[in-house]
């Protein structure tokens, strides 16, 4: 059987993000979801290391690297839109469980359960925790393409930069792990290469 899953999913290289915001460097969801995947691993290795958890930082990658693949049906929508209010946040989550269910059934049914362990939430503590751990990766990403738009002299990114701080200094009062990546690894971004080696 012939599954387009994949072929699907290499799409997401397409799907712009920041899509109302003038960006010095544009950026694709497929960089956007490495960079968030590589974050939720290093928090939950972190979480483990520091803070005594036991969570599966190769599920927390796995979590992110398809986090946001609904995005190549959907399109990446703006943060203000689908926040704006209640009705319209809870419309796009059902507009995005559906796209993820169009997405899943392009694979062979053998294969399918393990990919909806990975695109549907859990109901343990941990896979809770997982999902919260990526979405703080999420957050981080978007900090960082702040940090680097604002670095090369962009100041449309100066307001998202201060609501996304905000945002993650809430998430830091219950995942430690989000303090510690900002204060161990967030000050290098922005360096040159020369100032990396």
């Amino acid at each position: 059987m012939e599954s387009h899953f994949f072929a699907t999913l290499s799409r997401m290289k397409y799907i712009e993000r920041w899509a109302l915001m003038r960006s010095s460097r544009p950026e694709n969801l497929s960089e956007h979801s490495l960079e968030v995947s590589m974050i939720a691993h290093a928090l939950s290795v972190i979480g483990n290391v520091r803070y005594g958890r036991n969570l599966d930082a190769d599920k927390a990658a796995l979590i992110g690297l398809y986090h946001d693949a609904s995005e190549i049906i959907t399109g990446d929508m703006p943060t203000p839109v689908k926040y704006f209010n209640a009705d319209i946040r809870s419309a796009y989550k059902e507009v995005e469980s559906v796209a993820n269910e169009r997405l899943l059934s392009q694979l062979p049914e053998d294969l399918r359960p393990v990919y909806e362990e990975i695109f549907h939430k859990g109901q343990t503590e941990e896979e809770r925790l997982l999902r919260r751990m990526v979405k703080a990766a999420d957050k981080i990403s978007a900090l960082i393409k702040c940090i680097e738009e604002e670095r090369s002299g962009n100041q449309e990114f100066r307001t998202a930069k201060e609501s996304t701080e905000k945002a993650l200094a809430e998430m830091a009062k219950e995942l430690p792990e989000v303090q510690d990546f900002l204060q161990d690894f967030l000050p290098s971004y922005g360096k040159t290469l020369d100032e990396l080696t």
